[in-house]
């Protein structure tokens, strides 16, 4: 997969990608199901908040295990550098065959309400070409407002 420019090659992800995309379009809420990435539902249950995000975390194949990070505003930053405003989490907004459109999201630093809203939404996004990614972690479904 990994530095191979074929479509054939980010299938594997591209395919949890557009599913993600599309419950996120739709955002309800349905019954249990296994807690994966390409679950059919966003949120744990009929009764759980209504979820309009997968928060999803990417991983490159060069990455050494450490997951791909990007500012989170619009101002040339270096994530690597310490004190760097950077997230690992983004939001799959677009989904054109092995290319994809995140969106970064922030954490929530307002403690009345970060327990149930953990992320923000960003004006930060990015494009990134699927064949540079080996692994994709998902996380708790969630609301994320502005959306």
């Amino acid at each position: 997969m990994c530095n191979n420019n074929t479509d054939q090659d980010c299938k594997c992800i591209a395919e949890i990608l557009k599913v993600i995309c599309i419950l996120q379009q739709n955002a309800n809420c349905c019954d249990n199901c296994l807690d994966t990435c390409d679950r059919g539902f966003l949120g744990c249950s009929t009764t759980s908040l209504n979820c309009n995000t997968r928060p999803i975390m990417l991983y490159t194949c060069c990455g050494n295990g450490t997951p791909w990070s990007m500012p989170i505003t619009k101002e040339n930053v270096n994530c690597n550098a310490t004190g760097a405003t950077c997230s690992s989490v983004f939001r799959i907004e677009k989904l054109d065959d092995c290319c994809a459109t995140f969106r970064v999201l922030a954490p929530n630093t307002n403690p009345e309400t970060a327990a149930l809203y953990p992320y923000e939404a960003t004006n930060s996004f990015f494009t990134m070409n699927l064949n540079c990614v080996c692994c994709l972690r998902c996380l708790n479904d969630t609301y994320v407002e502005c959306i």
